[in-house]
């Protein structure tokens, strides 16, 4: 199983932050903001990961990040010429995956719970895909799940008027017709390719599984108010315990045991 960060975008909403760097280089804590996607994916033990990002700032990753060796990792670049959507920055990595399941990260999402018992356990299905969903002030910013008798029935990008407040957050584990999937996919409105469509995609076929996340969810690109709200959430979680080297101290897991189980209890059941 392979990892993907989508780290691309203009940042415009953390301009001028963003005018000389790309937002996923910027601090978070006292770590650059791609560091906690690559921790999540290493501490589940996907050590292969594929980053995507503008051309503007390619060679900045490079720069920071290298091979990824001294993470214990193997990390490769793609570039994605202009911005076209998330759907369309994860088609880049086809070749990648070669064929095998992928966790697809958004680059400015962070996670406090420990997902690797749900990434373990899709490792185990034969087909299909998984969300992570969160409760939260502002759905009408985001992809909204709307549950009926304990199933998805539907997910509606930005909705005017949200039904539930359960956002879609930007962490998706998907089999290998993703990329198909994507391209049969039509541009939105906003001349995008939309990774709802995707997700409902999984809907319809009956295999899209999802889990609700127990501990925060940073979306750092959201605001500058996410930015600063991600920072001290970090300074106050296991997140703050992160080295250099992408590990973390032993005490840092024990606070989020019991939601790392839950989310893989409810991946089991959530269909």
């Amino acid at each position: 199983m392979k990892g993907i960060i989508l780290a691309g975008g203009t940042g415009s909403r953390l301009h001028p932050l963003t005018k000389v760097t790309n937002k996923h280089l910027l601090p978070v804590y006292n770590k650059p903001m791609i560091y906690y996607p690559l921790f999540t994916l290493k501490s589940a033990g996907i050590n292969n990961a594929l980053i995507v990002s503008g051309k503007g700032h390619a060679g900045d990753f490079l720069e920071l990040l290298g091979s990824g060796s001294r993470f214990g990792m193997k990390i490769s670049y793609e570039v994605q010429e202009e911005a076209g959507g998330i759907a369309q920055a994860l088609s880049l990595a086809e070749n990648f995956a070669n064929n095998e399941k992928v966790v697809v990260i958004l680059g400015d999402n962070i996670f406090e719970d420990d997902l690797a018992p749900a990434i373990n356990e899709f490792k185990t299905r034969p087909r299909g895909a998984s969300i992570f969903l969160k409760e939260v002030k502002n759905p009408e910013s985001y992809g909204v799940a709307e549950i009926e008798d304990g199933k998805i029935s539907r997910i509606i990008e930005k909705p005017k008027n949200p039904k539930t407040n359960l956002a879609v957050t930007g962490i998706y584990m998907y089999d290998p017709q993703v990329f198909e999937v994507i391209k049969g996919l039509s541009p939105s409105l906003r001349n995008e390719l939309e990774i709802t469509d995707v997700n409902n995609f999984y809907l319809e076929q009956g295999t899209l599984k999802y889990g609700i996340l127990q501990g925060f969810w940073g979306d750092c690109g959201e605001s500058f108010d996410g930015l600063l709200e991600a920072s001290v959430l970090a300074q106050k979680s296991r997140l703050s315990a992160i080295d250099d080297d992408l590990n973390i101290a032993e005490r840092g897991h024990k606070s989020l045991e019991n939601s790392s189980v839950n989310i893989a209890e409810s991946l089991s059941l959530n269909k």
